[in-house]
């Protein structure tokens, strides 16, 4: 098993902590966490991707984990500017490929559409393209899923209560996502519960839902998002609990190559913890195939 090493990166807007595997001239795969989670999410996933012969890098996202916790920022266009930092840092010379979950998907996806030449192959694990995404608020099943955003608009009672007891609420809620809570360990589960068990480390999570919200309240963002270049491929726990199925259908005219959609049955919202393995696997192939010559859908 190809070791784990801390990094310590010190990047224009934020210093970033991040989880490596896999040798130093390897061509770099960046592996983005959702919410409410940290690079720990990728543990199981790096060290394949690093004995396949890539450099897999997954840092702790602006206000998570080991990197610094600045008051603004979380919007996302400087969420996909930090990744695109961190890109040119680690490989100044070619575009990086890109792999995100959830939180890390949605700036996956802002990063390939709106900086195309930072991000040579895209991968997504459950999450939206933004544009499915807005289209299919008006769904109430979908919108009774997402009814968690709009609490998180509240002052000062989510923090409360995400923090509370050490995070056990986290906890708590990702154990609630999982098909079977005994494929990650409670060991686990508590050190997510560690990173939230400061009010501040919650605040700055919740940032990214509340900028994400007044962006589309103000109309801040252009009303076409440019469709994304890279390779694309989808992979997707079926029995995700937050974000509906449908979410993944009708993606084809935000993406200007064909697209690919993996789906996982019996794996909930929480891929990479439930299958890395499997995760890992899709990922490799993709990254390794000939673009065109990856098994129809």
């Amino acid at each position: 098993m190809t070791a784990l090493s801390t990094l310590s990166l010190p990047l224009p807007s934020l210093r970033m902590q991040a989880l490596e595997a896999g040798p130093s001239d390897g061509p770099l795969v960046l592996l983005l966490h959702g919410f409410p989670e940290s690079s720990e999410s990728w543990r199981e996933v790096l060290p394949i991707l690093g004995a396949a012969g890539f450099r897999a890098v997954a840092p702790d996202l602006r206000g998570y984990g080991g990197t610094d916790r600045p008051k603004s920022g979380y919007d996302i266009d400087t969420l996909a500017r930090d990744i695109q930092q961190l890109a040119r840092h680690l490989q100044p010379d070619r575009p990086a490929h890109v792999v995100g979950h959830d939180w890390g998907g949605a700036i996956a996806f802002h990063l390939a559409a709106w900086h195309p030449g930072s991000v040579d192959r895209l991968a997504v694990v459950n999450a939206p393209h933004m544009e499915a995404m807005v289209r299919n608020l008006t769904n109430p099943v979908q919108l009774l899923r997402s009814s968690y955003m709009f609490y998180f608009q509240l002052p000062w009672l989510p923090e409360h209560q995400l923090s509370r007891k050490g995070g056990a609420a986290v906890a708590r809620l990702i154990r609630r996502s999982l098909v079977d809570p005994s494929r990650v360990s409670e060991e686990r589960l508590a050190r997510y519960a560690e990173n939230f068990s400061r009010p501040e480390a919650v605040s700055a999570a919740l940032a990214y839902y509340r900028k994400a919200l007044m962006g589309l309240l103000l109309q801040r963002r252009p009303r076409r998002t440019p469709r994304i270049r890279a390779p694309f491929r989808l992979i997707w726990g079926k029995e995700d609990k937050a974000l509906g199925i449908e979410l993944t259908k009708g993606l084809d005219p935000w993406f200007e190559q064909p697209i690919q959609v993996d789906y996982l049955p019996g794996v909930g919202h929480f891929a990479p913890l439930e299958a890395p393995e499997q995760v890992a696997a899709l990922v490799r192939e993709h990254l390794t195939v000939s673009p065109g010559a990856a098994a129809p859908r």
